[in-house]
C-alpha cells in the first residue's frame, strides 16, 4: 500500500485526500439539515406574516436594480431618437447593455469623502435617500396578491415614507460642507413643503369616492372598464397629482434641486462611487413609483380597459399524458427545431445546415415560452394584471422621460409661487366640489 501511495502523482493524492474529505464532510451537514430544518420549517410556519414580510422585503430591494436599469436605457434611446440620434448602439444588442455599464462605472468609481465634511451624517443621507423608495413600494398592489404590505392607512404610509428622501437630502446637503450641496438641499426642502400640500390634498378626493386609504381597495373599486377608473371621476385631481408628483421627484421641467446650470449637482456635488450611485438609482426608480402610484390611483391599477378576464378557461394537466409526457419532451424540441429551421435552409443557400438548425432551435423555444406566457396571461388573474399594471406604468415612465428631452427648466420663484398660487386652491377647491357632489347623490 504504501509503495502505492509513493508512485502517486501530487495531484492523485489530493483527490484521494480531499474527495472522501468532501463526501464525509456532506454526509455530516446533510444529517445536520435534516435535524435542523424541522424546527426552522415549523417556526417558519409559526410565523408566516414575518417570513411574508421578509420575502417581499427582499424581492422588492432586488427589483430596483433592473428597473433603474431599464429606465436608463429607456431615457437614452427615447431622448437619442427626439434629438434625431440613434444612441447607444454597441454594448449589447442595440445597446441594451449600456445601463448596466453605467452602473458598473459608479460602482468601480473611488469613493471619496472630502475633508470638513460630517462624515457620519454624509455616508447615511444616501442611504436615507435609496431606503424610502423600497419602503414605498411595499404597498404598491401590482396584481391581485402580488402586493408587500396591504392596511387600511396604506397610502398615508405613502406619502409619510416618502417625505423620508427629502430629509436624506437635507442631510447630504447639510454635511457636504458646500454652498452648492447647501443651496440644492435648501431647495429640496423648500420644493417639498410647497408641493406636498397639495399632492397630498390632491387624492383627497378619491378618498372620499373610495371610503378607504387602502390602495388595493382603491384599485378593487376600479373594475370594469376604463370608464370605470378614478380619472373620469377626479380629472382635476389627477393634473394637480401629476405637477406635484414631477416636483416630487425632481423631475425636468421641475428638478430645481440639482439644476446643472445653477448648482453643479446640487446636494450630490460631493458625493462619487456608489454613494452617488444611491441618489442615481433613487432618482430613477422614485420614477417608477411614482407612475405606479398614478396608475393604482387613477388609472385602474393591475385592472384591464375592458371586460378582463374573457370567458375562456385553458386547463393545462401534463400528468395526464402519462409515458407520452416522456416522449413529448424528448421529441418535441427535435422535431420543432428542424421543422422551424428547415424553411431557412431550404430558402437561402448562404445558411448552412447547423445554422438553420441554431435558427430553428432559438425560434422553437421563443415559440414555447411564448406559448406559455399567452396561457398564463389568459389562466392566471395575477399574471394578466401584473402585465396591465407594468404596462400602464410604464406609459408615465416614457411620459416622464420625453418630458426631460422636451421642456425647459423653471425659475425656482415661478415653481413655488406656482405651487401656492394655483395648485393649492385647486386641491382644495378639488375637495369641495368632491365632497359637495357626494354628498348630494347620498342625500338623493
Amino acid at each position: 500500500m504504501a509503495a502505492y501511495w509513493n508512485r502517486l502523482s501530487l495531484g492523485s493524492r489530493a483527490f484521494l485526500v480531499i474527495v472522501p474529505a468532501l463526501l464525509v464532510v456532506g454526509a455530516v451537514l446533510t444529517v445536520g439539515i435534516a435535524v435542523l430544518l424541522g424546527p426552522v420549517l415549523d417556526f417558519l410556519g409559526a410565523n408566516m406574516p414575518l417570513v411574508r414580510f421578509v420575502a417581499a422585503a427582499t424581492a422588492i430591494i432586488v427589483m430596483t436594480i433592473p428597473i433603474a436599469f431599464v429606465i436608463i436605457f429607456m431615457e437614452l434611446k427615447v431622448i437619442a431618437a427626439m434629438n434625431l440620434r440613434v444612441g447607444p448602439d454597441r454594448v449589447g444588442p442595440y445597446g441594451t447593455f449600456m445601463s448596466v455599464v453605467h452602473g458598473l462605472k459608479v460602482l468601480a468609481k473611488e469613493d471619496f469623502t472630502p475633508r470638513g465634511v460630517d462624515v457620519p451624517i454624509f455616508t447615511l443621507a444616501p442611504i436615507v435617500v435609496f431606503a424610502s423608495i423600497p419602503l414605498t413600494l411595499l404597498v404598491i398592489p401590482f396584481a391581485p396578491g402580488v402586493f408587500g404590505q396591504d392596511f387600511n392607512i396604506a397610502l398615508l404610509y405613502f406619502f409619510a415614507i416618502g417625505g423620508m428622501s427629502v430629509v436624506g437630502l437635507m442631510m447630504a446637503g447639510w454635511a457636504s460642507f458646500n454652498k452648492y450641496s447647501l443651496l440644492g438641499a435648501l431647495r429640496a426642502a423648500a420644493q417639498a413643503i410647497s408641493y406636498e400640500l397639495p399632492l397630498t390634498l390632491s387624492v383627497v378626493g378619491i378618498i372620499i369616492l373610495a371610503g378607504t386609504m387602502s390602495l388595493n381597495s382603491i384599485v378593487q373599486l376600479q373594475a370594469g372598464s376604463l370608464f370605470d377608473w378614478n380619472i373620469w371621476k377626479q380629472p382635476l385631481g389627477f393634473i394637480i397629482f401629476f405637477i406635484a408628483a414631477t416636483a416630487e421627484a425632481n423631475r425636468t421641467p421641475l428638478d430645481m434641486t440639482e439644476a446643472d446650470q445653477e448648482l453643479v449637482a446640487g446636494f450630490a456635488t460631493e458625493y462619487s462611487g456608489m454613494r452617488f450611485g444611491f441618489f442615481f438609482f433613487a432618482e430613477y426608480v422614485n420614477v417608477f413609483v411614482v407612475s405606479a402610484l398614478s396608475v393604482v390611483l387613477f388609472f385602474g391599477g393591475w385592472n384591464a380597459p375592458f371586460d378582463w378576464p374573457f370567458p375562456v378557461t385553458l386547463s393545462l394537466d401534463p400528468g395526464g399524458l402519462g409515458l407520452g409526457l416522456v416522449f413529448l419532451i424528448a421529441l418535441a424540441p427535435v422535431v420543432g427545431t428542424i421543422v422551424l429551421g428547415l424553411p431557412f435552409w431550404l430558402l437561402s443557400s448562404r445558411v448552412s445546415t447547423l445554422r438553420a438548425l441554431v435558427i430553428g432551435f432559438i425560434l422553437f423555444n421563443l415559440l414555447i415560452v411564448g406559448a406559455f406566457l399567452g396561457w398564463a396571461f389568459v389562466s392566471a388573474e395575477w399574471v394578466s394584471g401584473l402585465v396591465w399594471m407594468i404596462g400602464k406604468t410604464f406609459v408615465f415612465v416614457f411620459i416622464f422621460v420625453q418630458m426631460r428631452g422636451t421642456l425647459p427648466r423653471v425659475r425656482v420663484d415661478q415653481l413655488m409661487s406656482f405651487a401656492w398660487k394655483w395648485l393649492l386652491p385647486a386641491a382644495l377647491l378639488n375637495i369641495f366640489v368632491t365632497a359637495t357632489a357626494v354628498s348630494i347623490l347620498a342625500n338623493r
